[in-house]
This record gives C-alpha cells, sequence and structure tokens, in this order.
C-alpha cells in the first residue's frame, strides 16, 4: 500500500519556527515519547540522561558545516545567488550548487565574486529545480568559501546569525554539510561529560547533509521520492561499539535522523549476524529514504528535533514511532509552545 504524502501535512503557525537559538544549548525543551507506552512528556534537554542507562551507545554525526553560501553576478550585473551543495567526481573542478535564481541561467554563463576581475566559476550543466554544475578553480572552493561565503541558514530562518559556530555541534569536526545536524545542536560539552559519567558510550558517524534538508515532498505518494545522494561514513570503530553495544544489550540511540541515515545504510542489504559477526565499518554514497518501520535494524531510540510538513525527516520519525502518534505529539508541542525546526526544541523517541 502505497503511502501518500498528505498523511504527513499538519498545520504550523509561523510564530512557532525558531529563528534563533537560545544562549544555552541545553535549556531547549525535549518532548520525549514513550513510542510503546505513547505516553508524553514535557521535559528539557537537560533532563536527557535521566532517560538513560549505563550500557546505551549515542551515535552522533561529526560532520561540520561549511560556508556554503555565495553571493555571485552576471557580467550584466545580475546577481545570483548560489549554495555549493557538492563535489560533482565526474570531471574535476565540478561542483553542484543550487542557484538563485536559476531560471535565466545558461550553461556557459560565467560568474563573478567581488573581490576578483575574472569569473570565479562557469556553469557548465543545468539540472532540475535550480540544481547546476559549475566549474570552479582547482582546490579553490573550501578556502575561497572560508574566507568569503556565509553559513547556509535554512529559507525559514529570516535573521543572521551573529555567531556561526552556534550553528555546529561542539563536537563537528569532518567538513562537508550545508546544514547541520541540528539534533545535536543541543548537547554542550559539559552534558556530554555528565552523559559519559553514568557509563553511556559515544560513537561518531558522517553523514554530509545535502539539499533534501531544504525541500519538502512534491510527488503524491513517497515511494515516487527520490533522494539526492549523500556521502556517509561509519568508521570501523564505530561499527564495532555497535555490536558490542547490541551484545550487551544497550540501546544505540541516534542523535538525529542523519545518525539515523547512516547506522541503517552500513546494516542495509545484510542479513544481521553478517554485521555482528564481522563489525566492519562501512563509506560511501547513500541515498536511503526510510519511511518503512522494517527499515529499521540498528536504532533502538532517537533524538531529533521537529520536522517540516511533506518532509523526508518527518516520514522517518513517523515510521519509527507511527505516524498517527507523531502527528498527535506535534499538536502537544504546539499546544504546549514549542519551538520548531533548525533552531528548536528537541524530542526523544524511545
Amino acid at each position: 500500500m502505497a503511502h501518500e504524502t498528505s498523511l504527513y501535512d499538519y498545520d504550523l503557525p509561523g510564530e512557532y519556527i525558531a529563528q534563533e537559538p537560545l544562549a544555552d544549548r541545553k535549556a531547549s525543551r525535549l518532548l520525549a515519547l514513550d513510542r510503546r507506552g505513547r505516553a508524553i512528556a514535557d521535559r528539557h534537554f537537560y533532563d536527557l540522561p535521566e532517560y538513560l542507562r549505563a550500557g546505551d551507545l549515542l551515535v552522533v554525526n561529526e560532520s561540520k558545516v561549511f560556508p556554503a553560501r555565495l553571493f555571485v553576478h552576471k557580467s550584466t550585473g545580475a546577481k545570483i545567488e548560489l549554495l555549493f551543495l557538492n563535489e560533482d567526481n565526474t570531471k574535476p573542478c565540478m561542483w553542484k550548487a543550487l542557484a538563485r535564481p536559476g531560471k535565466r541561467l545558461k550553461e556557459g554563463t560565467e560568474l563573478f565574486h567581488e573581490s576578483m576581475k575574472s569569473p570565479f566559476c562557469i556553469v557548465r550543466e543545468k539540472r532540475e529545480r535550480g540544481i547546476c554544475i559549475v566549474e570552479v578553480p582547482e582546490g579553490a572552493v573550501i578556502s575561497f568559501l572560508e574566507k568569503y561565503g556565509a553559513t547556509p541558514l535554512p529559507p525559514y530562518i529570516k535573521k543572521s546569525i551573529d555567531d556561526p559556530e552556534r550553528y555546529q555541534t561542539v563536537y563537528a569536526k569532518n567538513t562537508g554539510s550545508t546544514a547541520a545536524p541540528t539534533a545535536g545542536l543541543h548537547f554542550t560539552k559539559d552534558l556530554i561529560g555528565s552523559v559519559k559519567s553514568m557509563g553511556v558510550d559515544f560513537a561518531a558517524v558522517t553523514l554530509h547533509i545535502g539539499i533534501d534538508t531544504f525541500r519538502p515532498v512534491d510527488t503524491e505518494t513517497l515511494e515516487e521520492h527520490r533522494m539526492h545522494t549523500e556521502y556517509f561514513n561509519v568508521p570501523d570503530r564505530t561499527a564495532e561499539i555497535i555490536c558490542e553495544t547490541a551484545a550487551a544489550g544497550g540501546r544505540i540511540i541516534a542523535v538525529g535522523t542523519t545518525a539515523v541515515r547512516s547506522l541503517e545504510s552500513w546494516a542495509a542489504g545484510r542479513p544481521k549476524i553478517e554485521w555482528i559477526e564481522s563489525p566492519t565499518g562501512r563509506s560511501g554514497p547513500t541515498d536511503i529514504f526510510i519511511y518503512r518501520r522494517e527499515q529499521f535494524k540498528i536504532v533502538d531510540a532517537l533524538i531529533t528535533n521537529f520536522h517540516l510538513p511533506r518532509s523526508t525527516l518527518l516520514a522517518l520519525v513517523s515510521a519509527f514511532a507511527g505516524r498517527e502518534f507523531i502527528l498527535e505529539s506535534y499538536r502537544k508541542a504546539i499546544d504546549l509552545k514549542y519551538r520548531f525546526y533548525s533552531f528548536g526544541d528537541a524530542m526523544l523517541i524511545y
């Protein structure tokens, strides 16, 4: 039976969309969902240790956001905003980017930056929905963006951010995302230390977040939607810790939907006996789209933020906890005046 996209919709008044982060990361509110008992508790993120126990494993995404947003112009002076997504490995010096406005961009168009007289990049290919492939100077993109680029905040955040580090997790280290793994934004180093002191372990994966984070599903059914490919890495040591935790009866708790997608990409297509007995890492491209309960093979609990209507992320958490229960919890969060989306409050599903 097909999953109709319209069933993953809900109404959210605009004032509930958080426009800036709280001063204290761990002071965010936490809606704790007991998916088996169908109970909902209104807590704060600093209460998280009360829901953890010795032997649990928290898996975090160490991807780091780079300043991927760059303002350029055509030779006519017309301004273009580019959001650099990832390198296109088909040819050297090619990057996939989202152009705004992109309709009138033609292949061969030279794009200039105010810091230089020669073109910074050239449009080599146009794809669907504003995506284009641009040719850039060899080895220059990341260093250039770190100097001239801006933090690529989601389009529903209208305020600029004073401190770009506030859109990074405290454990971010592997540069490559165009959006933060926002569930991890609530952790502080002190809170991590407190959790570790309880006998709870941490392990890291990497998934570089791409364009699907910003876009709703626009097909009639989830089955028709196709995810953009993103890079993931589950290191050997993380694979070993996962298997040790599972063997000892501990819970594997994903911090964020990107950690879920990394873990389930690692396990996908293999029987459990294979990854338990041979816990080796895995990396590469993934386009996994999780919207069915049986796709979860690794994750026992999930820390996440509140997601946009009709989004792949809302479909994922609905698959984990049940669509009706998730939508009920979202209505509860609205009644309680929770803050939504990237800079908003958190949810624990266990």
